[in-house]
């Protein structure tokens, strides 16, 4: 068996201050100066191991994972398949969102510019209805959608991580499951927040599957604990000798229908089969000199990254200063405005005619931005989604790779909620999605992530549900300038949207616009949701004293990002809140 060990070292030794300092260059200073970042120092020894690097990076949510990518890359593999490896081996360390039993969202550029997108978001099974999670009075009836069988959609991980190796992988696809397979089989030691995480998700575990021991520990979780799955590592064995036949067919889906059986869910065998992910055309756009190349729906990612960064271009955000309140103010009115939107007009586009044209009008957004008040918040119950003329009617996880050549691959995947349904497959190990909950159920009610939408996102047989998930990769002069995306659920388009200004308008390096405090505003509820420490208490009031709503909440986003610097090197910036892991070569 192949032991993956982490690999990492310790933290850099720039840790002294006094008179050496006042001796230093200004590039020093503004080293410590990131050095010096919140949360930065604390993390570096976990999340980093030393540079420079032109060969290749990964940043995802584990040190485990990061290592399998790090090793597909060394043995000659490109960013494609890493991230295949990495994708399995995030199923066996990251159960909270890492996940065979999902899906979601690639965006990838070739190291000569050629671009693409692969949709393997989930799909409504052939059962599902527009009004199957409503009551006889036709409320909405609670935690349906989140916590029970039927939350599930037909998962689609498997089948894009199947179809992405087919058009750009180059080593065996047996090779890239292979780690993934050694990490459930031989168990890896789990951090002190996956302990924390399973001990608290543990009566829900048992609740909802009687029976069932995965991920269960008599006496609770600690830090350092030996995780192992066998039953996962045979469900993996039997991708890694079948492909796509080793989870659509066979042993695994009799194990998936046979679990729907038992809990009245409604994914067949026919689903499965007919499962397929999608191409699509990438979406770009330009902010000021930079290429934004992003997810087309149904990611409403994509579309509202774009409306945002044309919403902000013309003012003087380096000039008002990182989340000063002019720039917060300015940054939530672009936010209200383009969640307003998103509630009417983003959905599957195979479904429904998507109007990203409209949205993406610079004389449409600029519109929306002219009722901003500098003196007062504009009321989100006086916003509504815009018009125009010819319409027709958070637990996720993410990871960035960059190899050799520079062929670069931006990916968001989820189970939608932390360990999704929280529903295993007997027998085979892994968790159910309740992506079915990104649906709009009814019209106006809210989702779990407080959410509205309307019949752009209602529930049809095979259509899939609208999602947030934003990988986006930007080019400056024509060449590779990030790669970038987060989990967060509602959150995520406004922390990428944060960390793209910090570097491009902020003069950020990547690490440094990871760490820095984000806050956020979706339209409904009405507040901006801040992380503690994100503004001083004198910007807080001035927003308040104008009408805001500002409350303070936990951590925002879990971004992973890799920046090209000018002399070519790889700066990869890996998130804090999380165990995420930056490593290159």
């Amino acid at each position: 068996m192949m032991n993956y060990k982490s690999g990492l070292k310790k933290g850099s030794p720039i840790n002294k201050a006094g008179s050496f300092l006042l001796k230093m260059s200004v590039a020093w200073l503004l080293m410590l100066t990131l050095f010096l970042q919140p949360g930065y120092a604390q993390g570096l020894a976990a999340q980093s191991n030393e540079g420079p690097y032109r060969k290749g990076m990964v940043v995802c949510a584990t040190p485990n994972a990061s290592q399998v990518g790090i090793d597909i890359l060394k043995k000659g593999g490109n960013a494609v398949d890493a991230a295949v490896a990495v994708q399995f081996a995030l199923e066996v360390t990251h159960p909270e969102a890492g996940n065979i039993g999902g899906g979601g969202f690639m965006v990838y550029r070739s190291a000569s510019g050629e671009t693409n997108t692969l949709d393997f978001r989930e799909k409504a099974p052939a059962m599902a209805s527009e009004n199957m999670y409503l009551d006889s009075a036709g409320n909405v009836i609670p935690d349906m959608s989140l916590y029970t069988h039927q939350a599930s959609g037909v998962p689609g991980s498997v089948d894009g991580m199947v179809e992405a190796h087919r058009k750009f992988g180059k080593l065996k696809w047996t090779d890239l499951v292979q780690p993934a397979i050694d990490l459930a089989h031989n168990g890896f030691k789990i951090s002190k927040r996956l302990a924390s995480a399973l001990n608290e998700e543990r009566n829900g575990f048992i609740k909802l599957n009687p029976g069932k021991t995965y991920l269960l520990k008599e006496g609770g979780w600690h830090e350092g604990d030996l995780l192992v799955q066998e039953d996962l590592a045979k469900t993996l064995a039997l991708i890694r000798d079948k492909g796509r036949d080793g989870f659509y067919s066979g042993v695994v889906a009799d194990q998936l229908v046979e679990e729907m059986k038992n809990g009245k869910g409604i994914i067949t065998k026919s689903d499965l089969e007919n499962y397929h992910s999608v191409w699509r055309k990438a979406i770009t756009g330009n902010y000021k000199d930079y290429k934004i190349i992003t997810m087309p729906p149904p990611s409403s990612g994509g579309v509202a990254l774009l409306q945002l960064l044309q919403s902000v271009e013309n003012y003087p955000l380096h000039q008002w200063g990182h989340n000063q309140d002019s720039t917060v103010q300015l940054m939530v009115e672009a936010e209200r405005r383009v969640y307003a939107d998103r509630s009417k007009y983003l959905g599957d586009p195979d479904f429904y005619k998507v109007p990203v044209d409209s949205l993406l009008n610079p004389a449409y957004n600029k519109m929306r931005m002219s009722s901003f008040n500098w003196n007062a918040a504009t009321p989100s119950a006086s916003i509504q989604p815009g018009a125009f003329v010819g319409y027709e009617s958070d637990q996720t996880t993410h990871y960035s790779i960059v190899d050799s050549e520079g062929n670069a691959v931006s990916i968001t995947t989820t189970l939608n909620d932390s360990f999704g349904s929280k529903i295993f497959v007997g027998g085979a190990g892994f968790l159910l999605n309740n992506e079915m909950d990104d649906f709009s159920s009814k019209p106006g009610v809210p989702n779990m992530f407080g959410l509205v939408g309307g019949k752009a996102n209602s529930i049809q047989p095979g259509k899939r549900m609208l999602s947030s998930m934003t990988p986006t990769i930007i080019e400056k002069d024509g060449k590779l300038f990030m790669v970038v995306g987060t989990p967060g659920g509602a959150t995520i388009i406004t922390s990428v949207f944060q960390t793209i200004l910090n570097v491009i308008d902020f003069g950020q390096a990547m690490q440094q616009a990871v760490d820095a405090k984000r806050f956020h505003h979706q339209w409904l509820p009405d507040e901006v949701a801040v992380e503690k420490g994100a503004m001083e208490n004198a910007e807080k009031s001035r927003l308040q004293q104008k009408g805001y709503k500002i409350i303070d909440r936990g951590s925002i986003g879990r971004v992973d990002a890799i920046l090209i610097t000018p002399q070519g090197f790889y700066e990869g910036g890996a998130d804090p809140r999380g165990d995420d892991t930056k490593l290159g070569y």
